[in-house]
């Protein structure tokens, strides 16, 4: 499958959002008048071989809501159990849905991020035959979360629902300057390219430990590397996957994992690179932020309240 993806967010007008009968999670701040559905992971190889910058106008950016197309993403609560989340997607008939397409070797993938997007977690839960999803999942600090649901239920297209989740206790928000530098685990990793609005714009990605280049990375989930991007302030989400796959005889497993991406709308955006190498899969995170007019401030983001232990 040809995984050359094109970051694709924001391409509709918020006087649609009410006419497209989105369910529309917390959002932290105005969407961008300039919207649209991101190009999710769940769309097909020969989706993603063509794959324009700009779907369908009138859609709700990628994560933004809870609910598309009939279908509903419902965590068991807002603030999850101690160490596990659990969540059911419900289709049009009101049910569970038990029928998930696999993409990128799993049937869901569960991204989950603080609103100030400290904390990124991408995690794989499992199904119960009764279409109830659960994973380990700790939250490791106070504050308000968002949880991405990235699937396909069989039948249906790609798509990338949103839900909000709650820590109490006394909320630091995290600020992040801006950076194309990323060190973890004693790797480095380097971004290069801009984001410039309305254009597609080549970023690279080079990996390297000890000053050495990394020539052999290992594939995970079927890629050399996955990208998940998400804008400051409303989290727009889009996940997306490199230039070739591994085994395709073109595509080298390092030290460079490349993208091409397309964001029509200024502002800052936080990028997280899932690689693996030694067996371990490793987040590098970075901070870009593009020319041009940006998006309507965001309002602040509100700490929970501990009072009744659930810091809605």
């Amino acid at each position: 499958m040809n995984t050359t993806a094109r970051l694709a967010l924001f391409g509709g007008t918020l006087a649609l959002l009410a006419a497209g009968g989105f369910a529309v999670g917390n959002v932290a701040g105005p969407i961008s008048t300039a919207s649209s559905e991101n190009a999710a992971h769940g769309d097909t190889g020969a989706e993603h071989a063509g794959m324009t910058a700009a779907p369908a106008s009138g859609e709700l950016p990628g994560g933004l809501a809870s609910s598309k197309d009939g279908y509903t993403f419902t965590p068991a609560g807002t603030t999850p159990e101690p160490g596990r989340f659990s969540f059911t997607i419900t289709g049009p008939d009101g049910k569970p849905v038990t029928g998930f397409d696999v993409e990128h070797e799993k049937k869901l993938h569960l991204i989950v991020v603080r609103r100030d997007t400290s904390g990124f977690q991408h995690v794989h839960p499992e199904m119960a035959p009764d279409g109830t999803w659960s994973v380990p999942l700790t939250l490791p600090a106070a504050g308000s979360y968002r949880a991405f649901a990235d699937f396909t239920p069989t039948g249906g297209k790609g798509m990338t629902l949103g839900a909000d989740l709650s820590v109490a206790g006394d909320y630091q928000p995290a600020t992040f300057a801006p950076s194309r530098t990323a060190q973890v685990d004693g790797y480095t990793v380097q971004l290069a390219g801009d984001l410039t609005a309305g254009k597609t714009s080549p970023l690279t990605l080079t990996v390297s430990r000890a000053g050495a280049p990394v020539t052999d990375l290992q594939p995970y989930l079927g890629a050399y590397g996955h990208l998940v991007a998400l804008r400051e302030g409303d989290l727009a989400y889009l996940h997306v996957h490199p230039d070739g796959e591994p085994g395709d005889g073109k595509t080298a497993p390092g030290p460079q994992v490349k993208f091409a991406a397309e964001v029509p709308s200024a502002g800052a955006y936080r990028l997280f690179l899932d690689f693996k190498h030694g067996d371990v899969v490793r987040t590098a995170e970075f901070t870009l932020t593009t020319a041009g007019t940006p998006a309507p401030a965001p309002a602040p983001a509100q700490a929970p309240e501990p009072a009744d232990g659930h810091g809605h």
